[in-house]
């Protein structure tokens, strides 16, 4: 079940991105990998967290019946 909206899904794809280039420049080391974290999430549009929060930023998905 998607949790992760689409400003959501963009923030956080473009923050890991971020954080990976500033590591790979070696501005702020290593720990810039973590930025992969929000790139999973934000690619698969799930995020562990916000399940755990019973948060959610997308709109809710309606199951429709098939007659």
């Amino acid at each position: 079940m998607r949790n992760v909206g689409t400003t959501d899904r963009a923030l956080r794809v473009l923050a890991g991105s971020l954080l990976i280039l500033l590591s790979l420049i070696n501005v702020i080391g290593p720990w810039g990998w973590i930025g992969l974290a929000p790139i999973a999430t934000g690619m698969l549009r799930f995020c562990p967290a916000y399940s755990v929060l019973g948060l959610r930023t997308c709109p809710i998905e309606h199951e429709q019946e098939h007659a």
